[in-house]
């Protein structure tokens, strides 16, 4: 025997002991209101009977113990006295509450026969003995019968215990999956802008590397815009640790890029000496929904800052059309660079990937491929009218 059920025994132990006490004053009580209404009509001794019940009465706590075994020896003795009557029923209700139909009905059966056999050499008064054996098999059927009941009623309970508990932990689980997608957002979202952030801070700081004989306040100017450039990386890459390190998720409060920034996004790229051209034939961008908007936002940053990574200095074509009813269709082509052209900051290679996912879960599309000295990169969004 292990520790573990040795604290097992020891947690069972005062309950079976409290158990059994009150077995024993139970069928004791019983046992003698028994006795007491055998005494005025039954001419058998009384000392039998009184043994018997005291026997019956000291046996039947191991009914707790030992239930089938314990029921049967107390099936004996209601074979040979009415006074451990009470004893043998209380076995038969114990075994039909704890054990399977059929033990059930088996040891109702051997206390069916046991009584009949007691009516056949000790006859009861007052009752022919055909009545007395269907009223005996009548009192065990309930006690069978409410014991299969009790047994039910606790499995029924069990299962809704079990089923509550899983829905808890499956409502648990949702919630962390909710959370964990929210944060994955969030971290997706701040990936793509510090990657344009640096992208541009790259630009400048090969500006300043290559042409080093410029003026001065040109040059002061490009510092500038490179210091204030990593502070609002830096105060981004704090936003994403942040938002990583919340057990809660975090709630995204910052207002998200749409449609209608994207002459913002390409100003920007501009200012940072890049050659980018825009034609925009949309009808009605503010029409089209936020989540459709942030993702054509993110799809031309992307591109905007592949181009500036893998090819520097060339120019990038940027073409956007749609209306509502039918799809947005977002177009970005820019040459390649000369062979053997080093990028201008090295790249995780998962942008497009995560570009990719982000327009399939919007219900779009997205292709990029190398064709005719250029690489282009489109992608279809819905857009419902």
């Amino acid at each position: 025997m292990n520790s573990e059920d040795v604290c097992e025994v020891e947690r069972r132990s005062p309950r079976l002991a409290a158990g059994a006490a009150g077995v024993v004053a139970a069928v004791g009580a019983l046992g003698a209101v028994t006795l007491w209404g055998r005494a005025a009509g039954d001419p058998m001794p009384l000392a039998p009977d009184i043994a018997i019940g005291a026997l019956a009465c000291l046996l039947s706590p191991l009914v707790l113990w030992r239930p089938v075994a314990g029921t049967l020896a107390l099936t004996v003795l209601a074979a040979l006295s009415p006074a451990a009557t009470p004893a043998a029923t209380f076995g038969a209700l114990h075994i039909a509450q704890r054990r399977r139909f059929p033990v059930a009905v088996a040891v109702g059966a051997a206390g069916l026969a046991a009584h009949a056999a007691r009516g056949l050499w000790r006859p009861m008064g007052g009752i022919s003995y055909g009545w007395w054996v269907l009223l005996v098999a009548l009192a065990y059927g309930a006690l069978v019968g409410w014991g299969a009941l009790t047994q039910a009623r606790r499995a029924l309970l069990a299962s809704l215990r079990e089923r509550a508990r899983r829905a808890e932990a499956e409502q648990g689980r949702r919630v962390a999956e909710a959370r964990m997608l929210e944060r994955t957002r969030i971290a997706r979202e701040m990936h793509d802008v510090l990657a344009h952030r640096l992208s541009l801070l790259a630009t400048y700081a090969g500006a300043l590397e290559y042409r080093p004989d410029a003026p001065p306040e040109k040059l002061a100017q490009a510092a500038g815009v490179v210091r204030a450039g990593v502070h609002q990386a830096l105060d981004e890459l704090r936003e994403v640790i942040n938002v990583l390190r919340d057990e809660d998720g975090g709630d995204d409060d910052r207002p998200q890029p749409v449609l209608t920034d994207l002459p913002a996004l390409v100003a920007e790229s501009r200012d940072a000496g890049g050659s980018v051209q825009l034609r925009d034939d949309v009808e009605e961008p503010a029409a089209l929904p936020a989540a459709a908007g942030r993702t054509a936002y993110r799809v031309v940053q992307e591109g905007l800052t592949n181009a500036r990574k893998h090819a520097a200095g060339r120019p990038v074509r940027v073409a956007i059309e749609g209306r509502p009813g039918t799809r947005l269709v977002i177009d970005i082509r820019n040459p390649l660079p000369p062979d053997g052209t080093a990028p201008l900051a090295p790249g995780t290679g998962t942008g497009l990937v995560g570009l990719t996912e982000r327009v399939n879960l919007a219900g779009g599309r997205l292709d990029h491929e190398v064709a005719a000295g250029e690489f282009r990169l489109r992608a279809w969004l819905p857009w419902p009218a």
